[in-house]
């Protein structure tokens, strides 16, 4: 089966969470908003998924997937999908419902680490409301990123199959997750990464597993691979950073 992602062009964003997981299980698949319009792709066969006019399964917004007759939305519900469908998910049914919540979480800390540049609403630039993403992004750095990432590398500790990934023995979409998580915290908030590197070993030396994987390694080498850049979710503003 050839998987259809529909995600903005130029932006990893929330797209990246459902890419990663393709890239690893090695499936077929097409990046629609980055194709021409005369292969069936851009953004404006996007919208008219999101506007009605391909069925009655309204996406929100996107990254959505189509699998064949299927239409699924929101990351952590793809991913998922994917992971259960491709051998990127723990065995066991608490296992698996567990990676669940663990993806489920990873999409609460990405939406509080986008919220530190956009505290006041999304429709507002960056500059109309400085004074108040400075204030979010302090108590974010302080409080919120060591809370998750400890979390994190409590989960990686506890595993009881090893210390290897988050849950299972085997690297999943949970991992894949987090691995795309803390890139792009390393990017947004190079200084706090640095000084919480200590705190979080496993949680290190996992993203490291993940990025070394083959798949993902030839993954990140590509012209597929998006960079951060300062239109998605992490962005990099030096005045928002701090040890």
């Amino acid at each position: 089966m050839t998987y259809d992602l529909y995600y903005w062009p130029s932006i990893p964003g929330r797209g990246e969470y459902v890419r990663l997981v393709l890239e690893a299980a090695g499936a077929d698949y097409r990046d629609m908003a980055r194709l021409d319009a005369a292969d069936g792709g851009g953004t404006a066969a996007m919208f008219e998924f999101i506007e009605g006019q391909r069925g009655a399964l309204l996406p929100f917004a996107p990254p959505f997937l189509v699998a064949g007759e299927l239409v699924l939305s929101q990351a952590p519900v793809i991913a998922a999908f994917l992971g259960e469908r491709h051998g990127l998910a723990p065995d066991g049914e608490a296992d698996r419902l567990f990676a669940r919540a663990i993806a489920a979480t990873t999409a609460d800390f990405v939406a509080e680490a986008h919220d530190t540049h956009h505290p006041l609403g999304v429709s507002l630039y960056y500059e109309d409301q400085k004074a108040q993403a400075a204030r979010r992004a302090e108590g974010f750095r302080a409080e919120r990123m060591p809370k998750f990432l400890g979390w994190y590398e409590a989960l990686v500790a506890a595993n009881p199959a090893g210390h290897n990934w988050l849950v299972g023995n085997r690297m999943s979409y949970a991992d894949l997750g987090l691995f795309q998580t803390v890139e792009g915290l390393r990017y947004a908030f190079p200084r706090r990464m640095q000084s919480l590197s200590e705190s979080i070993p496993l949680v290190e030396a996992l993203c490291k597993r993940v990025a070394s994987s083959k798949r993902i390694a030839t993954y990140l080498s590509s012209d597929r691979r998006l960079a951060f850049n300062e239109d998605g979710i992490f962005r990099h503003y030096p005045e928002l950073d701090g040890a």
